[in-house]
């Protein structure tokens, strides 16, 4: 899935002889017994930021084949002590078949608790989970965004290089976190904020309190 590089081989099959420097060398040829290189897109691959950063909402390995008959998505367990409540059950029966350009996909079994994934051949997928704790950076003075009523934490992984960003609704009863790839524009977090603003009402924020020096 994300696409990985090799590092080159600089060895040289050996010296020339002395007034040829001229002539070309020839790399060495690979050992026959090297492993051969694997594509990318046949790597298991976490879709996930990592576990500082999303606090919980770990979206484990992605085991979808990219081709046109796209795979069951493999989903790790995270904790969602919330996961069998009645709010988040509400949140799972009203997920749409599609967000955006995105596919609902069948999850490996055992499948988490509350979980859903989109998927489309050209990406990593998008993971919805419900039920999660609170995110341990949401505090008083997290900055929110409000997308079809509903307020969202967003935790971003570019700094650490990853195209994708984790939402988490913290203004519901239930947690409910969102891991959308890059490049999947704003459709699927204003799709999936009118289903959590349909299924849950809005509840007073419960952020923690800012760390003192």
């Amino acid at each position: 899935m994300p696409d990985s590089d090799d590092s080159t081989n600089d060895e040289r099959s050996g010296a020339p002889a002395e007034g040829t420097a001229d002539e070309p060398e020839t790399p060495a040829p690979a050992p026959a017994d090297s492993p051969p290189r694997r594509h990318p897109a046949v790597i298991a691959t976490a879709t996930a930021l990592p576990v500082a950063l999303v606090i919980g909402l770990i979206v484990a390995a992605v085991l979808a084949n990219r081709d046109p008959d796209l795979g069951p998505v493999a989903l790790g367990t995270v904790p969602a002590p919330q996961a069998d409540s009645p709010e988040c059950t509400a949140v799972i029966d009203s997920l749409p078949d599609e967000v955006g350009d995105f596919r609902r996909a069948e999850l490996v079994d055992p499948a988490p608790d509350a979980a859903a994934a989109w998927q489309r051949e050209d990406s990593e997928p998008i993971v919805l989970r419900c039920g999660l704790d609170r995110p341990l950076e949401f505090d008083q003075a997290s900055p929110l965004q409000v997308v079809d009523g509903v307020q969202w934490f967003e935790v971003s992984g570019a700094a650490q290089g990853i195209e994708a960003s984790s939402w988490f609704a913290v203004d519901r009863g239930v947690y409910v976190g969102v891991t959308i790839p890059g490049g999947a524009g704003p459709t699927p977090i204003q799709e999936l904020s009118s289903v959590v603003q349909r299924s849950l009402p809005a509840q007073p924020l419960d952020p923690a309190p800012v760390a003192g020096p």
